[in-house]
């Protein structure tokens, strides 16, 4: 879905057109322009700006935004040209809505939630208005939880928020309530709403919920009994849509077994790419399955012992097969294409075959010399610790490459203790930044006492250099301990915020 620049709601479409004549300047001058309605241009027959031709008036947002990710050399399109119609498109776009005929939209449906308090109500719109405005996502999280709802007039700038930012899409699903959803089906640009949960009754979910609400459903039933809820999702299977097909299989990550296998082995036949990589990546968590299995011979031709060492040869080819088993043949930009292959193997084996195949433990398979390909097994590795959640792995993987993710994998308690470890090793720079910004809050207590530590040292040593540490500890560190960072006030001072706020949804 496309949406159009920001300015609150109504999105609005075109002036109607009334035949009226106005000027635009060209690189030649300046011609006369005729107003005209949004959407493909007459007798084009199409959405896209027509090859040979400039970015015609006529061209809709959608039409604009189209040319300009396949390349306005691409459509023959000058480029200043696509930048006025683009311009000119956002003028009358702001300008209103065009009156139609028909009866006014039905009111919406009575709400059900409660208002947040006045002072929470107050908060937010500070926070909207910028004051703290990266603690918003926390604010919303907390007030969904709570089952609470915003005022009216806060809706628009909060849907116009989630046109753009997909993170915070669910908090909103719940937090505008009715009136959000209402909204939501008069502004195609905030129709991303509808897809989130919104609490239909429990016996017409399935039946009748929005893509959220089902997914909500199926992943409390998984939870409660893994066996009916991969049997009702067998039942239904060829009529969900792809993008459904790929979340209903990733949500089978909760109480996966062996009684899944066979549905996601069949699963990897699905039309759709997401499907068959999300059902390869459940698939490696069973070391006997099928998929497991075919992994397991060809990994074992592709690395194996050398000596004191480890050995690599990539793939010559990706065959049918391989790429069925979720390996892609293309490979991201950089990369070496049967690197890429020999990585996907690696990642998509079962860690357990690994000590055996090599004759060495996972702390000393970490530490080997591999040779030529050592980076594209050392990833493999560390997706597949990721991918099938295996602590011995991560911690072995870690000492030699501190990675955000393979901190996630590690009990809260460890990872606290680990990431503390390298705060106190370290100068503050921007991997020291990148790898806490992957610790969830509240980091625990080793991590807290650390990285106050550092911060105090920093702001006194080198106070340019502390700025985005402290914001980031702001925002992860338990809001009660405002009081003990006072010897850095713009800490004190978010972590006071926070405690305000989460003792006013309380």
């Amino acid at each position: 879905m496309t949406t159009g620049p920001s300015g609150g709601f109504p999105r609005p479409v075109t002036p109607p057109s009334d035949g009226s004549d106005r000027s635009r300047r060209t690189p030649g001058g300046v011609a006369p322009v005729p107003y005209a309605e949004a959407g493909p241009s007459a007798g084009s027959g199409t959405g896209a700006v027509r090859r040979g031709a400039a970015a015609e008036p006529t061209a809709s947002w959608e039409e604009l935004v189209s040319t300009a990710l396949v390349g306005a050399d691409r459509r023959a399109v000058p480029p200043e040209s696509l930048l006025e119609r683009a311009a000119e498109q956002v003028v009358r776009m702001r300008a209103g809505r065009r009156l139609s005929r028909g009866a006014p939209p039905a009111p919406a449906a009575a709400e059900t939630l409660p208002l947040v308090s006045a002072a929470a109500a107050d908060r937010l719109a500070r926070m909207l208005a910028g004051e703290q405005s990266r603690l918003l996502t926390e604010w919303l999280e907390t007030a969904a939880a709570r089952r609470v709802r915003v005022p009216a007039e806060m809706i628009p700038e909060l849907l116009d928020l989630g046109a753009g930012d997909r993170s915070i899409r669910a908090h909103l699903g719940a937090v505008t309530g009715a009136r959000g959803r209402w909204l939501a089906g008069l502004n195609s640009a905030w129709a991303y709403l509808l897809e989130e949960p919104a609490h239909v009754p429990p016996g017409e979910v399935w039946e009748l919920g929005t893509s959220g609400d089902r997914r909500a459903f199926l992943a409390g039933l998984r939870c409660r009994d893994p066996a009916a809820a991969r049997e009702l999702l067998e039942r239904g299977w060829n009529a969900e849509t792809p993008e459904d097909r790929a979340a209903f299989v990733t949500i089978l990550a909760d109480g996966l077994g062996m009684a899944d296998e066979p549905f996601l082995e069949a699963a990897l036949d699905d039309r759709r790419r997401e499907v068959r990589q999300a059902a390869a990546d459940l698939l490696t968590r069973l070391p006997r399955s099928r998929l497991a299995r075919r992994m397991t011979a060809r990994a074992s031709r592709l690395v194996t012992r050398n000596g004191t060492g480890i050995r690599a040869e990539p793939p010559e080819g990706c065959d049918a097969a391989m790429e069925r088993d979720g390996v892609r043949a293309r490979p991201p930009a950089g990369m070496r294409t049967r690197g890429w292959w020999l990585q996907q193997v690696v990642a998509h084996t079962p860690l357990s075959f690994w000590p055996g195949h090599l004759g060495m433990p996972p702390d000393e398979i970490a530490r080997a010399r591999i040779g030529d390909w050592e980076r594209e097994v050392r990833m493999g590795w560390t997706r597949a610790a990721i991918l099938q959640r295996d602590t011995t792995w991560a911690r072995a993987l870690f000492v030699t490459e501190q990675l955000t993710d393979l901190l996630a994998v590690l009990p809260p308690e460890e990872r606290s203790r680990r990431a503390a470890e390298l705060v106190r090793s370290r100068p503050v720079d921007g991997q020291m930044v990148m790898m806490l910004g992957g610790v969830p809050r509240p980091w625990g207590r080793h991590l807290a006492k650390a990285v106050l530590k550092k911060i105090v040292e920093t702001t006194r040593a080198q106070p340019w250099n502390a700025g985005e540490l402290i914001r980031l500890a702001g925002e992860r560190l338990d809001p009660a301990t405002h009081e003990q960072a006072g010897e850095v006030p713009e800490l004190a001072a978010t972590l006071r915020f926070r405690f305000e706020m989460l003792k006013e949804l309380a």
